[in-house]
């Protein structure tokens, strides 16, 4: 796979001799659309508060160039778990909803699975969002028989033990799912249009309230960590926050001064307090990783107008938002603290993914990945010890928006291919002009808010991307390993970039 991933990889492989502590907990937080620019350790303009993430920067690592896989939700689950870009599985744009099928294809290795055959007990609560096989009463998705057990869900993709949301807090049904079945079926249907507290109509169970459904989780994945206090565990928490509907509880509202998802965002910051609290008291915080990131961008739902009223920009200094293929949809917080292995006060400007937690994890726990496994994660583990990189850790990052449109990150250098934003923000998809070129090209040293298009100056760069993005989609994987196919078809609608005439 070439001389450069060759050495990243055997510089990696040097750090799994040295010591690393054996077995230690995972917590990995994975927020629900929270900005980079809402964490104020990450941005000192935030009108948010966020003592507790501050306070984890402070005792281990914060990164400030962290991506998500995709611009939305249910791709970024995927690679999260599967340490494989989302666009490699059979969705190749927009995400799943409540009665989706299942994403994870049958027997891919997964985080969870991996840690699952190192003796760790595994867990996941929160928000799934990556599709399950309700049994149905017909061929409507919809037409549940909430009675049957559920199949093809994180139970059988490495998980011992589940209890959540089979997708976000506004997408029915509402319901709670323990393991492998609904806690109680649902015998009404609820509908909300207030604002930002919105959710679709759908079936709803009579034990699940939306404003209490965060700290209800919140409070599961406390008692899994007293519970499991004894042995290595691993605890994925998909936060359903600040995602719609932002409804931050009796206790939050107004904290922040600003609006609903100020205080919701403050919430979710309280929340990760609690966790740190509770591994304090059991004695578990020096061995556990906590990893604290979030899934994408901010929404535009929040209000961005209202909010920069107040001087809070969730995006920070970054282009666009949750949805696009600019740096605001899927550049993202990303803290980590291991007191028995990362120091203090750590501060990695290294261009790195959500992809690569499989990898840092295979090292750590000693784990070889076979070539069908994490085909696009990179151990993190030289920044986790604070090493002197000879070269980059990763040779290129791609990026992916709602639409499926791509982009490439190389360097300072960056290649977007498509015309406008591919998501939600203008230029938006089908709305750009005729004159707009097709490809965009960003030096973001220079221009990290992505103003000025230099596609047409430097031609040869971009068809260098171009050809290392081309690399990468044919060879299945864009580490060191044997090829591997790609899942559904070997070409896609998306995929047009390589044959087209970009500029």
């Amino acid at each position: 796979m070439g001389s450069y991933r060759l050495s990243v990889y055997n510089e990696v492989n040097e750090l799994v001799d040295k010591k690393i502590p054996n077995q230690p907990n995972v917590i990995y937080i994975l927020a629900d659309d929270m900005g980079y620019g809402d964490v104020s350790c990450l941005n000192k303009q935030s009108k948010v508060q966020t003592a507790n993430l501050d306070r984890m920067a402070k005792e281990g690592l914060s990164h400030t160039d962290a991506h998500a896989s995709s611009a939305v939700c249910t791709p970024s689950r995927y690679s999260i778990l599967t340490g494989r870009y989302n666009w490699r599985s059979t969705l190749k744009q927009g995400v799943l909803g409540g009665y989706s099928k299942p994403l994870i294809e049958a027997g891919r290795m997964t985080v969870p699975s991996m840690l699952q055959n190192k003796g760790y007990q595994t867990a996941c609560i929160g928000k799934w969002h990556l599709g399950l096989d309700w049994k149905t009463n017909s061929d409507d998705l919809t037409d549940v028989d909430f009675s049957q057990p559920i199949s093809d869900g994180p139970l059988q993709h490495g998980f011992d033990y589940y209890y959540g949301i089979s997708a976000s807090l506004d997408m029915p049904p509402y319901v709670y799912i323990e393991n492998d079945r609904v806690t109680q079926i649902p015998t009404e249907t609820s509908e909300s249009d207030n604002g930002k507290g919105w959710w679709r109509e759908g079936p709803i169970a009579t034990d699940f309230k939306h404003e209490e459904v965060f700290p209800h989780l919140t409070d599961t994945v406390l008692d899994t960590i007293e519970k499991w206090k004894d042995d290595p565990f691993f605890i994925y928490y998909a936060l359903p926050a600040p995602h719609t509907p932002i409804i931050p509880t009796e206790e939050y509202r107004g904290k922040t001064g600003l609006n609903e998802y100020g205080d919701f965002v403050y919430m979710c910051d309280a929340m990760v307090g609690k966790i740190m609290d509770t591994l304090d008291e059991q004695g578990l915080a020096d061995n556990t990783i906590l990893i604290f990131t979030s899934d994408n961008g901010c929404s535009p739902v929040a209000n961005f107008e209202e909010l920069a009223q107040f001087g809070h920009h969730p995006s920070y200094h970054f282009r666009g938002h949750k949805a696009d293929i600019y740096e605001g949809g899927h550049r993202i917080p990303l803290l980590i603290r291991w007191p028995n292995y990362i120091d203090a006060n750590l501060v990695s400007d290294e261009p790195v993914c959500l992809t690569d937690l499989m990898a840092t994890l295979a090292d750590i726990v000693e784990m070889p990945l076979p070539d069908n496994a994490g085909e696009d994660s990179v151990s993190n583990l030289p920044l986790w010890k604070n090493e002197k990189l000879h070269q980059p850790l990763r040779e290129a990052t791609v990026h992916h928006s709602i639409d499926g449109s791509f982009s490439i990150r190389q360097g300072d250098w960056k290649l977007e291919l498509c015309p406008g934003s591919g998501g939600w923000s203008d230029p938006k998809p089908g709305e750009e002009t005729a004159a707009m070129p097709k490809v965009q090209l960003y030096h973001l040293d220079s221009d990290i808010a992505e103003t000025k298009n230099i596609a047409h100056e430097h031609p040869n760069k971009v068809k260098q991307l171009r050809d290392l993005l081309k690399q990468y989609v044919l060879n299945g994987r864009s580490t060191l390993g044997e090829n591997q196919d790609n899942t559904g078809a070997p070409y896609w609608e998306q995929l047009h970039w390589m044959t087209d005439k970009l500029i």
